[in-house]
C-alpha cells in the first residue's frame, strides 16, 4: 500500500508508546461527576458564546481547564486524580463543551434547534422556496409566537424537542454498541495495532503520566499558550462582546471571522473569494496539522483563486456578478464549478481509501497467515476491562437501528421514504463503512470517507419533499469509535466508566443546553450583529444546505445546474491521477487529502494555516528539533484555547448578569 516515505517508520514508533495494563479501574467517581457539572454549568455557556461570536470550539479548553482545576483541588486535599479519572473527565468535558454528533454548533443538542429556527427564517430558505415545507417537528414555522418571542417555553417546541431527545438516545446507543463490536473485532480478534491510539491516550492523561521534568515543560508551554489566548481573546472576543451590551454595533478591532477582500480584488481576480482569517488560532492550528496536508489545502486555495478568473472569462461562472461579497461569491462559484469538483475529488479519495483498506488486509494476512483462534480471542477478554456480552451489544445495535428506522417512517408519515433504503443504511451501509474505517484506524491511524452517500440515496430514491433531510436516518460512520475504545483500554479505564459517563452526559447536556441556549437566545436574536461569526458564516452554510434540500423538491432548479458530470469526472481524474503519481514518486500522498479538504474551504482560513505551517517547519522545528516541537505544538494550542475559553466564559457571565440587571424593574 503506497504511503508517505516516512509514514511506516513513524507508525512503528507510535506502536510502542503505550501498552494496555494488566489491571483496569473505574474512572467514574464523585470527582468526575463534579467535573461534569462544572463543565455543564460553567464551560458550556462559554462554548455557546464563543461559537456564536468567533466560531471557536472550546472542547480542548474545557478538557484542560477542568483537568487542571480538579487536579489542583485534589492536591490541596492531599490526594491525586488517577489516570482513569483524568481520562473520564477529559472525555466528559469534550462531550459537553464540544460539538455534538459532528454538528457545527457547540453547546449540546439544543444547538441544533437554534440552527433550525434560523434556517426556517433565513433568506436562503425563503429564496429556495423551502421555508413553508420544513415540517413542524423540526422547528416552529416562521412568524410563530415561539420564534418571535425567542423562547423554548412554547407548545410549538414539543414535537421538535421530543424528536431531538429520542434521536439523541438512539444515536448514543447505536455508536456505543457498534463501536464496541468493531473494537472487539479489530483489536481483540484481528489484533490491529491502532498506532495513533497511544498518542491520543497519552495526550489525554498527560498530567497523570508526565514526570517532574516533563511536567515542567508542559506547564510552561501551556502557560505561554494561555497567555496568548487571554491577550488575543480580550481583543478579538472580549471587546465586541462587552461593547455589544451597550451599542447596537459592537466595536471590533479585527473583523470576525475574516477581512473580506473579495470586492477589492474582483477587478483582477473576478469570481475568486478573497480574504484573510483573523483568528490567531488558525495560525497555531497550522503548526499542529501535518505539514503536507496544510500544503495540499493551500494549493487548492491557490488553484481556486487563480482558476476562477480564467473560468469567468471563459463563461463558466454565469452566476457570479461583480459586487458580490465572499459568501455570495463562494456560493455562486460552487454552483457553477467547485461543488462538482469537490464531489469528484471526494469520490476519488473514497475509492482510494477502500482500495487501501483492502490492500492492507491482504498485506497483513500475507504476513501473519490464516491463523486460527479467532473465536477464542473474541470470547476471552481481560478481567476487569468491563466488557459487554457480545449478544447484548449486537442486540443494542439492532434495537437502536431498527427503532431509528421506525422513527423515520413515523415522521415521514404519508410520504414514506423507501423502506429498503432505510434498512440498507441501518444493517448494511453503516456497519460496512464503519468496519472499513475501523480497519483504517487500526492499521494506519487514518480515516477515509465516501462522500455524498446519504445525499445520493435521497436523490435516487425519487422521494419528493424536504422532510427526508431532517429525519435521523440511521447512517453514520462509527469506525473511529473502535480507536476510542482502544484509547480507553490503554489508559486502564473500565469500559463501564464510558457507559456511565454517557448516561450522565446525555441528560446533563440536554438540561444545560436548554437553560443556556434559552438565556443567550433571549439576549439577542441568533444570529445578529452581536454574534458576528454566526451573522457572517451561517448564511453560507444555509445556502449550501438549501441547495441540497432543493434537489428532492421536484422540477428544475438550481441544484440541477450545480451538478456537472464533466467537472465531477475532472475532479475524480485529477485527484486519482495525483495520488498515483505521488505514490510512484514516493512523495507524500497526504497532499491529495489536503487538496480535497481545501477545495471545500474558504481561502481565508487556509492562508493563516499555511503561515503557521511554514513558521513551524522552517523556524521552530530547526530551533527546538522536529520531535520536540511536535510535542510543544499541541500543548501550546491547548493553552491558547484555554485562554480564549476563559475570556469567553467571562464575557458570557458579564452578558448574562447585564441582561438580568437591565430586565429588573426595581
Amino acid at each position: 500500500m503506497p504511503t508517505d516515505a516516512h509514514h511506516d517508520t513513524e507508525l512503528e514508533a507510535y506502536r510502542g508508546l503505550m501498552q494496555a495494563p494488566a489491571e483496569f479501574r473505574d474512572g467514574f467517581t464523585l470527582r468526575t461527576v463534579m467535573g461534569a457539572f462544572f463543565v455543564g454549568f460553567v464551560m458550556m455557556p462559554g462554548a455557546i458564546y464563543m461559537g456564536l461570536i468567533a466560531g471557536v470550539s472550546l472542547g480542548s479548553a474545557a478538557e484542560w481547564v477542568t483537568i487542571i482545576l480538579f487536579s489542583e483541588l485534589a492536591r490541596r486535599s492531599f490526594s491525586a486524580l488517577s489516570r482513569q479519572e483524568i481520562y473520564v473527565i477529559y472525555y466528559i468535558a469534550g462531550g459537553l463543551a464540544g460539538a455534538i454528533g459532528g454538528s457545527m454548533i457547540a453547546g449540546g443538542p439544543f444547538g441544533a434547534l437554534i440552527w433550525n429556527q434560523y434556517l426556517v427564517q433565513s433568506q436562503a430558505a425563503q429564496g429556495f422556496g423551502l421555508a413553508d415545507h420544513i415540517p413542524s417537528w423540526v422547528t416552529p414555522p416562521a412568524g410563530s409566537a415561539a420564534l418571535l418571542g425567542r423562547t423554548f417555553l412554547d407548545r410549538a417546541w414539543i414535537p421538535p424537542v421530543t424528536v431531538l431527545v429520542i434521536s439523541q438516545v438512539l444515536s448514543r446507543v447505536e455508536w456505543f454498541s457498534l463501536g464496541y463490536l468493531l473494537f472487539r473485532v479489530t483489536s481483540d480478534v484481528e489484533r490491529l495495532p491502532f498506532p495513533l491510539a497511544p498518542v491520543a491516550a497519552q495526550g489525554a492523561t498527560a498530567l497523570a503520566d508526565s514526570g517532574e521534568g516533563e511536567s515542567d515543560w508542559r506547564w510552561r508551554v501551556f502557560a505561554i499558550g494561555m497567555g496568548l489566548g487571554l491577550l488575543f481573546g480580550a481583543v478579538y472576543v472580549g471587546l465586541p462582546a462587552l461593547t455589544g451590551l451597550v451599542a447596537s454595533d459592537p466595536i471590533s478591532l479585527l473583523p470576525i471571522p475574516w477581512i473580506d477582500l473579495t470586492r477589492t480584488t474582483e477587478s483582477f481576480l473576478p469570481g475568486a473569494p478573497m480574504g484573510i482569517g483573523t483568528d490567531l488560532g488558525l495560525l497555531l492550528l497550522g503548526t499542529v496539522l501535518p505539514f503536507w496536508v496544510v500544503v495540499g489545502s493551500f494549493a487548492a486555495a491557490v488553484l481556486h483563486t487563480l482558476a476562477s478568473p480564467v473560468l469567468y472569462h471563459l463563461g463558466a461562472l454565469p452566476h457570479w456578478r461583480p459586487g458580490m461579497d465572499t459568501i455570495m461569491t463562494n456560493f455562486a462559484t460552487d454552483v457553477d464549478v467547485w461543488l462538482s469538483v469537490y464531489i469528484g475529488t471526494g469520490l476519488a479519495v473514497g475509492v482510494i481509501g477502500v482500495w487501501q483498506a483492502v490492500a492492507a488486509v491482504r498485506q497483513r494476512r500475507g504476513q501473519e497467515g490464516q491463523g486460527g483462534g479467532a473465536w477464542q480471542r473474541l470470547t476471552a477478554v481481560p478481567p476487569g476491562r468491563g466488557d459487554l456480552p457480545l449478544s447484548l451489544a449486537v442486540g443494542m445495535y439492532l434495537v437502536s437501528a431498527l427503532a431509528t428506522v421506525l422513527l423515520c417512517l413515523y415522521l415521514l408519515r404519508e410520504d414514506r421514504f423507501p423502506l429498503l433504503f432505510l434498512v440498507g443504511f441501518a444493517l448494511l451501509v453503516t456497519p460496512l463503512l464503519s468496519y472499513v474505517n475501523a480497519r483504517m484506524a487500526g492499521l494506519t491511524g487514518q480515516l477515509t470517507s465516501f462522500p455524498m452517500v446519504r445525499e445520493g440515496a435521497f436523490i435516487l430514491s425519487g422521494y419528493r419533499g424536504v422532510d427526508i433531510w431532517f429525519v435521523p436516518v440511521p447512517y453514520a460512520d462509527h469506525g473511529r469509535r473502535a480507536q476510542l475504545f482502544r484509547e480507553v483500554e490503554l489508559t486502564g479505564t473500565s469500559f463501564r466508566s464510558l457507559l456511565k459517563a454517557e448516561l450522565l452526559v446525555l441528560p446533563l447536556s440536554l438540561i444545560c443546553g436548554f437553560v443556556f441556549w434559552s438565556l443567550v437566545w433571549q439576549m439577542q436574536p441568533i444570529p445578529s450583529p452581536v454574534f458576528q461569526y454566526a451573522q457572517t458564516y451561517w448564511n453560507l452554510i444555509a445556502l449550501r444546505q438549501c441547495l441540497w434540500y432543493s434537489s428532492t423538491m421536484g422540477g428544475g432548479g438550481l441544484f440541477n445546474e450545480a451538478i456537472k458530470a464533466s467537472w465531477v469526472a475532472g475532479g475524480f481524474s485529477f485527484a486519482g491521477g495525483a495520488f498515483m503519481i505521488l505514490s510512484w514518486l514516493r512523495l507524500p500522498v497526504s497532499l491529495v487529502y489536503g487538496f480535497v479538504r481545501g477545495v471545500s474551504t474558504l481561502p481565508h482560513t487556509l492562508i493563516p494555516e499555511m503561515v503557521g505551517a511554514l513558521v513551524a517547519r522552517y523556524g521552530l522545528e530547526p530551533r527546538f528539533g522536529a520531535t520536540r516541537w511536535r510535542q510543544f505544538a499541541p500543548v501550546l494550542l491547548a493553552g491558547y484555547a484555554c485562554g480564549m475559553g476563559l475570556i469567553g466564559m467571562s464575557a458570557v457571565a458579564i452578558a448574562l448578569i447585564s441582561k438580568t440587571v437591565t430586565q429588573t424593574r426595581y
